[in-house]
């Protein structure tokens, strides 16, 4: 089985792990809405309306908000 010769040390592992820190979100504008969202997400704009790139997926009637 095998099993490291020498044990690594705290200090060495967490040098190691630095790396592994989540990026920073990039964030879009719709040059439709001026909404911010996430790049490749679909998002909400204030009337409730579902886009993505721009173009509405699911629309919202007022009638049956009421």
């Amino acid at each position: 089985m095998a099993h490291p010769k020498s044990r690594t040390s705290k200090q060495r592992k967490r040098k190691r792990r630095t790396h592994h820190s989540t990026p920073i979100p990039q964030i879009a504008t719709c040059s439709t809405t001026g909404e911010k969202h996430l790049y490749h997400r679909a998002y909400y704009d204030e009337s409730n309306n579902l886009y993505y790139r721009g173009k509405v997926l699911i629309k919202v009637d007022e009638a049956a908000d009421e």
